[in-house]
C-alpha cells in the first residue's frame, strides 16, 4: 500500500494533418464528440476523410473503451491500405498501438507501433516519427524495460526538437525524467523534469505544471529532501485546484501525507490521507483510495510504536484536522490497531478488485504485522501466507512480462543477430521456468510423501519410527517437529531476540543465460548444500530458499544469546565460500550478497496440509531491505546488529540509506 503515487508517464500521439497536440487531443475528447463524429460515419465517402475520420474516433476512445478504439482503429487500417494511403496507415497503426498499450496487450501494442514508425520513416513523417518513437518507449517502460524506454524517449526528444514542438518536447522530457528515476538517477531525473518544467510554464500548460512538479515533488520525497518535496508538492496542488483536476488532489494529497509520516508526524499524515480519499471516493478513483485507506491504517500502527517510544505527546491532535471524522479517532492502544486493521482490509479489498498485485502484497504484509502486534498470530499466519502467495504471483507476472518482451523482440527483428540472441535468452528463460515448477512440484509431492509416511508408520516398529523421526527433522526444527508428533499440532511463537540473515546471487540471471538449466539447479544445489553446512555449524535455523534467495535465522527455536555473532560468523563464511567458488568457477557460479538486522519474529507451521516452518514481522523486511542495500561479496547490518556485535567485528559505518518502505536507516559492513 505504497504511499508514494507513481510519476505520471504522458501518452503521446500525432493525428491527422498539422499534427494535433496531446493537449488539444484531450481537450477534443468526450462522448459528446464521439456520438456526433459517428454519426457522420454512414454518410462519409470512402476515401482519406473516411480514414481520418476513423482514426480520429480510434484515437478519442483509447482512455474511454480501448476494445473500441482498436475496432475504429482496423477499420480506418482496412480503409487505407484499400486506398494504399501510406499516411493514413501509419496513423491507424499508431492508433491500434495506443489502444492496446491501454489494455495492456504490450506485445500487439508494439507489433503495430514498429508498423507504424517504419511506414513514418519510409514517408520522412518527422512528427509521426517522433510520437511513435515516444509511445514505444511508453509501453518499454510500462513493462519495466527502462534502459530500452530511455532509448526511444530520447530518440523522439531529439527529433522533436529538430522540428521545434514544444508540447512534446516538454512531455517527453517528463517521461525521460520519470525513466531516470526509476533508474536510481535522481540527479538527471532532476534536470529532465526541470526541462519539463520550463517548456511547460513558457506554454502557460497548467495541466503539465501541476503534472511535472508533482513529479519532481517525487523526486525529492524519495532522497529525503521533504522540505523541497513539500515544496513542490504544494505548488502542484494549488493549480490541479485551480484548474478542478481532482485526480492530481487526490494523488497530491496521498503524497504529502507520506511526507508528514516520514517525518513522524502522523497526526498531520492522517488528515492528508483522509482528504485523499475523500477526495478518491468522489470521483471513483480506486487506486488512490486504496493507497489512502493503506497509509491511514499504517499511521495508526505508527501511533502505537511512537507512543510506546514516548516520541508522540499529542495524538488528540487529530480532532481538530479538517477532513478527520471524530469518530474515526480511537483511543488506546488495541483500539487504534483494530482501526488500522480496518483500514489496512479495505485497501486490500479494494487491491484485489483493482488487480494492483504490488500494493496488494505490501497490504497483506501490514496486516501480518497488526495481527501480530494485536496478538492474534493465526490471523498474522494467514496474512503472511497470502503475502507469499501474493509475492509469487508478481514474481510470476513479471517474468511474463519478460518473456513476453523476448518473444515479440524475436518477431520484430527476424533476420538481425539480436534477434537469434534473444531467441536463445527467452528459450533459456522459459526452460528454467519449467525446470523451477517441475522442481517446486516435486518437493511438494516429496513433502506430502513424508507427512503421509510419518502418519501411517506411526503403529509400526521402532525402527520404522526412527526413520520417519528423520524425515520429519528435515523439514521441521526438532522442537517444533516433537510438538506436532506429541499434540498433533503446533502453536506460533514469538521471539525477541532473533537475527535474521537475507542472501541473494547478484548475477544469478546472467550466469543463468550462460548455464543449461541442469547446470544452474546442480550450481545452485550446490551453494545451497554449503550455506545449510555453515548455518548449521552456528545452530542457525535454516527457514528457507526462495528462488535464489537464502533465509536463516539464530536464535530461533531455541533461545541463544550469541544469535547475532553466531550469524554474522556464518555470513563471514558463506561470503569466503563463494569468494573461493567464483575464483576456481568464474562466471559459472554466482556473487553473493548479505544482508542481516536483529529484532522480533513470529515463527511457526503455515497451514495444515504442506507442513512449511517460517517466520515473518518486520525484522524480516528490515533484513530483506539490508539485503538489497548490500553489494556483491558484502555483508551489510543493521544498526540493531551493530549494537549487538560491535567490538567483535570490524565494521564500517555506511551512514543513513533510505530503504524502501523503511526510511532512512543506518547500515554498516563487516569488513
Amino acid at each position: 500500500m505504497g504511499n508514494l503515487l507513481k510519476f505520471l508517464i504522458v501518452l503521446l500521439f500525432s493525428f491527422a494533418e498539422g499534427g494535433n497536440s496531446f493537449a488539444q487531443s484531450a481537450r477534443l475528447s468526450g462522448k459528446a464528440l464521439i456520438d456526433s463524429l459517428v454519426e457522420k460515419l454512414p454518410n462519409q465517402k470512402e476515401d482519406s476523410n473516411k480514414v481520418k475520420l476513423l482514426n480520429k474516433l480510434s484515437n478519442l476512445y483509447y482512455n474511454i473503451d480501448p476494445g473500441e478504439g482498436v475496432k475504429y482503429g482496423q477499420q480506418a487500417l482496412a480503409l487505407a491500405e484499400q486506398l494504399g494511403w501510406q499516411k493514413g496507415i501509419a496513423d491507424a497503426n499508431n492508433r491500434i498501438g495506443l489502444n492496446y498499450c491501454i489494455k495492456s496487450d504490450f506485445p500487439k501494442a508494439l507489433e503495430h507501433d514498429f508498423k507504424a514508425l517504419k511506414l513514418y520513416e519510409e514517408i520522412g513523417n518527422k512528427t509521426g516519427i517522433a510520437s511513435i518513437t515516444s509511445n514505444i518507449g511508453m509501453v518499454y517502460e510500462y513493462q519495466g524495460d527502462y534502459p530500452r524506454a530511455l532509448e526511444y524517449f530520447l530518440r523522439a526528444l531529439r527529433i522533436d526538437e529538430e522540428i521545434g514542438h514544444k508540447q512534446f518536447m516538454a512531455n517527453v522530457s517528463g517521461n525521460i525524467g520519470v525513466i531516470y528515476f526509476s533508474l536510481g538517477d535522481y540527479q538527471k531525473a532532476l534536470q529532465y523534469g526541470l526541462k519539463h518544467l520550463k517548456i511547460a510554464e513558457e506554454l502557460g500548460d497548467k495541466k503539465g505544471i501541476a503534472d511535472v512538479t508533482g513529479n519532481i515533488g517525487n523526486i525529492y520525497l524519495t532522497t529525503g529532501e521533504y522540505a523541497k518535496a513539500l515544496d513542490y508538492f504544494t505548488r502542484s496542488l494549488k493549480i490541479a485546484e485551480e484548474i478542478d483536476d481532482r485526480q492530481s488532489i487526490a494523488g497530491t494529497s496521498v503524497n504529502i501525507g507520506s511526507i508528514y509520516s516520514k517525518q513522524y508526524n502522523y497526526t498531520e499524515s492522517i488528515n492528508w490521507q483522509f482528504k485523499a480519499l475523500h477526495v478518491a471516493r468522489e470521483i471513483g478513483e480506486k487506486a488512490i483510495e486504496a493507497m489512502a485507506l493503506g497509509g491511514i491504517g499504517s499511521n495508526y500502527i505508527s501511533i502505537v510504536a511512537a507512543a510506546k517510544t514516548n516520541q508522540l505527546e499529542e495524538a488528540s491532535e487529530l480532532r481538530h484536522r479538517a477532513y478527520v471524522p471524530d469518530s474515526l479517532i480511537p483511543k488506546g492502544r488495541d483500539a487504534l490497531l483494530r482501526k488500522a486493521k480496518d483500514y489496512i482490509d479495505k485497501a486490500i479489498a479494494i487491491d484485489k478488485e483493482i488487480g494492483a498485485l504490488d500494493d496488494l502484497q505490501t497490504g497483506y504484509a501490514k496486516l501480518s504485522t497488526v495481527d501480530s502486534l494485536l496478538g492474534d498470530f493465526y490471523g498474522a499466519l494467514i496474512a503472511k501466507s497470502q503475502y507469499m502467495v501474493t509475492r509469487d504471483s508478481v514474481f510470476s507476472r513479471d517474468n511474463a512480462v519478460k518473456i513476453a518482451r523476448l518473444e515479440l523482440q524475436s518477431k520484430i527483428e527476424t533476420d538481425s543477430l539480436k534477434n537469434v540472441q534473444a531467441r536463445k535468452m527467452a528459450d533459456v528463460k522459459f526452460r528454467h521456468q519449467r525446470n523451477y515448477i517441475y522442481a517446486g512440484l516435486a518437493g511438494i509431492v516429496c513433502l506430502l510423501f513424508f507427512l503421509f509416511f510419518i502418519i501411517r508408520e506411526r503403529g509400526k516398529s521402532e525402527a520404522a519410527r526412527k526413520k520417519s523421526d528423520e524425515l520429519l527433522l528435515n523439514i521441521l526444527p526438532h522442537e517444533v517437529a516433537q510438538e506436532l508428533k506429541n499434540k498433533g499440532s503446533t502453536q506460533a511463537q514469538h521471539y525477541d531476540n532473533v537475527t535474521v540473515l537475507f542472501t541473494d546471487f547478484v548475477n544469478f540471471t546472467q550466469a543463468g543465460e550462460i548455464m543449461k538449466p541442469q547446470e544452474l539447479i546442480d550450481e545452485l544445489h550446490t551453494c545451497f548444500k554449503a550455506f545449510d553446512e555453515i548455518t548449521a555449524k552456528y545452530n542457525i535455523e535454516k527457514i528457507k530458499t526462495i528462488g535464489d534467495a537464502y533465509l536463516a535465522a539464530g536464535g530461533i527455536p531455541v533461545a541463544d544469546d550469541k544469535h547475532a555473532e553466531n550469524v554474522v560468523n556464518a555470513a563471514k563464511e558463506i561470503t569466503a565460500f563463494m569468494l573461493d567458488r567464483i575464483g576456481k568457477l568464474g562466471s559459472t557460479t554466482f556473487e553473493v550478497r548479505i544482508g542481516i538486522h536483529s529484532g522480533s519474529v513470529v515463527a511457526g507451521i503455515v497451514g495444515v496440509k504442506k507442513f512449511a516452518y517460517d517466520i515473518w514481522g518486520d525484522a524480516v523486511n528490515t533484513a530483506a531491505r539490508m539485503q538489497q542495500h548490500s553489494e556483491p561479496g558484502k555483508i551489510n547490518i543493521s544498526e540493531s546488529t551493530y549494537q549487538l556485535v560491535k567490538g567483535k567485528f570490524s565494521c564500517e559505518y555506511r551512514g543513513e540509506i533510505d530503504a524502501k518502505n523503511k526510511g532512512m536507516m543506518n547500515m554498516y559492513f563487516v569488513s
